[in-house]
């Protein structure tokens, strides 16, 4: 079944085939009909499956009638990251082009003036983090009342970096008539409860399990030392014997970012890093490098692991298991998309055997191991066992040492190799110390 068969207008048509799309992904051909009929949606669905479109094309058909007024945007979508927000500013972009729909991105690492500009003229679609949304709500200078369509993206990563208490500000703030669209990878239970309070008589879409990883994935499991030096040459040495066109480098924490792509870029890799210390025109920037090709890889905290959307990567390395086993079906999930092949590699140190632990129970299945020769972590060492002699025979018990303290010139000597007893301060008296005092 093509997008002609979904409602979509034949602008909006000839916009995604210029784009190079045929097929809809199994969320789009469910919820796109369902958001042009005016229902609420709760979609789940694991990252890759085509979330951001499933909303985009019918929104943009939508509000193609109507007008939007000075600081009343006509419809929100809230993301958590500003990548995100800034990836479905581009699809907004590419999907209508030929309407003349005007739009927003509020975000954090902008000035204001800029984006209070845009709002003065009136937007149609808003695109914003909860945060900076809410400067521009304390200040005045953007309502909600007129809003007609709310999508709450990524509802359990709004969940994961705290989010949740200013999303649930917001959608208080929305009009009583207002249809809602939630996605979400998983259905946590504050999740939930936000969904059953805000969403009305919704249609629920589950597109498959949000633990399963796509089939297009060749996954493997690399079992390394806990050195530092070892990991970071385990990885290169994997990055070399494949077939890397370009690849994401996870990592847990933001300085291990900044070492990893230093390391990677002193031995002459084409690397670029992003995390939430780095400010926001140069992420942005690193992004652009790296959807154009000018950079081979990227070395990334979980900030990346979605809303990154380049549909050709062929590899994602875990430099890091996961703290969160569930963000490892997103970082993989960055790769194999679109049905292509792709291939992610998980270094483990004997450290990670806790959330090791974790992912596979999550996972239901264990990962497949590639040994690495030269990298891999020494067996534990334990005590070795007691000789005996070959006659059984019990060894005397050690003589114990006298508690007593005794003088120096008292202390039992061990005859040296010569048998000749060491002569010293204790054994020996200097004759100048024996002469009478004149």
């Amino acid at each position: 079944m093509g997008f002609e068969f979904l409602g979509l207008s034949e602008q909006l048509l000839a916009a995604v085939e210029e784009a190079g799309y045929t097929e809809p992904t199994p969320i789009q051909a469910k919820a796109i009909p369902a958001v042009l009929q005016g229902k609420d949606i709760l979609g789940i669905a694991q990252t890759g499956t085509g979330k951001t479109a499933s909303f985009t094309l019918p929104m943009i058909d939508i509000l193609s009638q109507g007008r939007a007024r000075a600081r009343m945007p006509r419809s929100l979508i809230l993301e958590p990251t500003r990548e995100l927000a800034a990836q479905v500013a581009e699809n907004f972009e590419k999907y209508g082009k030929n309407h003349k729909l005007t739009m927003a991105l509020l975000i954090g690492g902008v000035a204001f003036a800029e984006q209070e500009k845009l709002l003065d003229r009136g937007v149609d679609v808003l695109i914003a983090t909860p945060g900076r949304l809410l400067d521009h709500l304390e200040r005045g200078k953007v309502m909600l009342t007129g809003t007609e369509i709310l999508v709450v993206d990524e509802a359990d990563r709004m969940l994961d970096m705290g989010f949740i208490p200013d999303v649930e500000k917001i959608c208080s703030l929305m009009p009583p008539r207002l249809q809602s669209l939630f996605f979400s990878a998983t259905m946590p239970k504050e999740v939930k409860r936000l969904t059953d309070k805000f969403l009305k008589d919704p249609k629920e879409i589950t597109v498959s399990s949000p633990k399963s990883t796509a089939q297009t994935i060749t996954q493997k499991l690399v079992r390394v030392a806990s050195d530092p030096k070892t990991k970071r040459a385990a990885l290169r040495h994997l990055i070399k014997t494949n077939d890397v066109k370009n690849g994401i480098i996870f990592c847990n924490r933001k300085v291990d970012v900044k070492i990893v792509a230093k390391s990677l870029a002193v031995h002459g890799f084409s690397v670029g890093e992003i995390h939430g210390d780095l400010p926001q025109e140069t992420r942005m920037q690193t992004l652009a490098k790296y959807k154009a090709g000018e950079i081979q890889l990227l070395v990334a905290s979980d900030v990346a692991a979605r809303g990154l959307d380049v549909s050709d990567i062929t590899h994602v390395f875990n430099y890091d298991v996961p703290n969160n086993p569930e963000d490892y079906i997103h970082r993989i999930g960055r790769t194999g998309r679109a049905g292509r092949e792709g291939w992610s590699f998980t270094l483990t140190t004997p450290r990670d055997k806790k959330y090791l632990d974790a992912l596979l129970k999550m996972l239901g299945k264990d990962i497949p191991e590639e040994k690495l020769e030269g990298f891999e972590a020494p067996e534990p060492r334990g005590r070795k066992p007691r000789q005996q002699k070959d006659d059984g025979a019990k060894q005397p018990p050690a003589e114990k040492k006298s508690s007593s303290r005794r003088s120096r010139g008292s202390r039992d000597r061990e005859p040296r190799g010569d048998d000749k007893p060491v002569v010293g301060m204790g054994d020996h008296v200097p004759a100048f110390l024996m002469r009478d005092a004149k």
